[in-house]
């Protein structure tokens, strides 16, 4: 104020002496002044000054650290009482930019969605990102093995200083991601598991229309429905054997991440009643780590060889020694069963064995032949074209897709026309019994009955629930 009061003095009393003289202070307004000037200000800035105590204690603020930017350390202090500095104010915003800037550049975080057609390297120069940190990434057995192959869809979260990478991750499933960190000029890798959480569901239902429709009914997706049905396969075929009647019931794993379901998971316990015939599947993990599904008794659900090697939609052709030939017009036997199924449906491997035969055999046309224990073969015909990965000689496992369906050879139409052969002599693949895969293993039979002797009296319960509610529904 005392900067300004001369000036205004000079304004207002061009000849002090004479005005000293002729007036005292409350004439000519000069109170009205001196308020306006300075008594309202003080007034202003002590109340102010007071207030802003008082906030301050009652926040308990007085001076704390806080990380408000990752790296950077910011210290509150209580509000100021009097208006900043214009100049002071730019100042700070200049230097509140500055250390968001310099934070931006340690650790730049992006989002990356895979487009149609992107590699990796296409993503890295589209993101001006570190090609040679690419190329030391993808030395890594772990990018190998998972970053190899990108799809359109996945995404990748990358943090980078300048274009360098600090870090990547990708999640490869609900379960598993994948972790690329720095270390110095080198990377590392590892697979870790997401946080997910394992819930257990039961359902249950009554075949009126379709096994599909059933499921739906049910609250059960087409995907636990088609694992259901392969846990099955090898005494059920679902395409043919099913029948108005038939139950289920299936006791399963359901994953959830951040309060929301997410997927479904293994199935832990499962039964089918076909045609009145009970089968039942228990999973059980043994000591050793590896899981696998068995009856009750210890014996494998799965069996040696699959019923049928593909998702067909209709049997085309049965075995039939004394068929006639739809392209020759002549009486030759069929040796096999012909399954129709759309171009390009997957072919897998009915059992594990090794690849004996590929390649085109006159009117079968692109064939597989594999070699199984036991002297068993099966013939895979009318391909429209091989698993690039399958050569003469390549052992395969059961369910392993070999091929896909086409109509090479003398075929009327698209199908698989698959044969099983044992000491050379052809057997009907629909009827002929089917060796049974090994049991569980003695030493682990006693732990096997005890861990899933809960998921049993869940299951009795679910069958006798359904049992239930099947009875009052056919008695309205």
């Amino acid at each position: 104020m005392s900067s300004r009061q001369p000036s205004m003095r000079d304004y207002k009393s061009p000849n002090k002496s004479a005005q000293a003289k002729q007036s005292s202070i409350f004439d000519n307004g000069r109170l009205r002044w001196l308020a306006a000037g300075v008594i309202l200000p003080v007034a202003f800035l002590i109340i102010s000054f007071n207030l802003n105590n008082e906030r301050t204690e009652q926040s308990g603020i007085t001076s704390t650290e806080t990380s408000l930017i990752p790296g950077v350390t910011v210290e509150l202090v209580p509000a100021r009482t009097q208006q900043a500095d214009p100049l002071e104010l730019a100042i700070t915003e200049s230097a509140t930019k500055e250390i968001e800037r310099s934070t931006i550049d340690e650790g730049t975080y992006l989002s990356i969605t895979v487009r149609s057609g992107d590699t990796l390297d296409r993503i890295f120069r589209r993101n001006a990102l570190n090609i040679s940190d690419l190329h030391k990434i993808m030395k890594l057995d772990t990018a190998k093995d998972t970053l190899r192959v990108v799809r359109p869809g996945d995404t990748f979260e990358v943090w980078h200083k300048e274009g360098d990478i600090e870090a990547l991750h990708h999640e490869l499933s609900i379960i598993d991601s994948v972790a690329i960190t720095r270390q110095g000029n080198t990377f590392v890798g590892e697979i870790y598991k997401n946080d997910v959480e394992y819930r257990q569901a039961e359902s249950s239902g009554v075949i009126t229309d379709s096994l599909f429709l059933s499921a739906a009914n049910a609250g059960i997706s087409d995907r636990l429905i088609m694992n259901m049905a392969d846990l099955f396969a090898w005494d059920i075929d679902f395409v043919l054997d099913i029948r108005n009647g038939d139950e289920f019931v299936v006791i399963y794993e359901e994953l959830w991440r951040d309060g929301k379901k997410v997927s479904e998971g293994e199935i832990l316990a499962a039964e089918f009643v076909n045609r009145g015939e009970s089968f039942r599947a228990l999973r059980y993990e043994g000591p050793d780590g590896r899981s696998s599904y068995y009856t009750p008794d210890g014996r494998s659900v799965r069996k040696a060889f699959l019923r049928a090697p593909l998702a067909f939609s209709r049997i085309s052709s049965n075995f039939n020694p004394n068929r006639r030939h739809p392209v020759l017009n002549t009486l030759r036997a069929h040796k096999g069963v012909d399954y129709a199924a759309s171009r390009g449906t997957p072919i897998k491997a009915a059992g594990d064995g090794k690849v004996e035969f590929r390649g085109n055999k006159g009117g079968y046309g692109k064939v597989i032949i594999l070699a199984h224990g036991g002297n068993i073969t099966t013939l895979y015909a009318h391909m429209d074209s091989f698993n690039r990965n399958i050569k003469e000689g390549s052992r395969v496992q059961q369910g392993q897709i070999i091929g896909y369906v086409g109509s090479s050879g003398l075929a009327t139409g698209p199908h698989l026309h698959y044969e099983y052969r044992k000491n050379g002599v052809h057997r009907n693949p629909r009827t002929v019994e089917l060796p049974q895969a090994k049991p569980i293993d003695p030493a682990f039979k006693a732990d096997f009955q005890s861990s899933t002797a809960m998921i049993m009296l869940r299951l009795d319960s679910q069958r006798q629930m359904l049992a239930s509610n099947t009875e009052e529904s056919e008695n309205l």
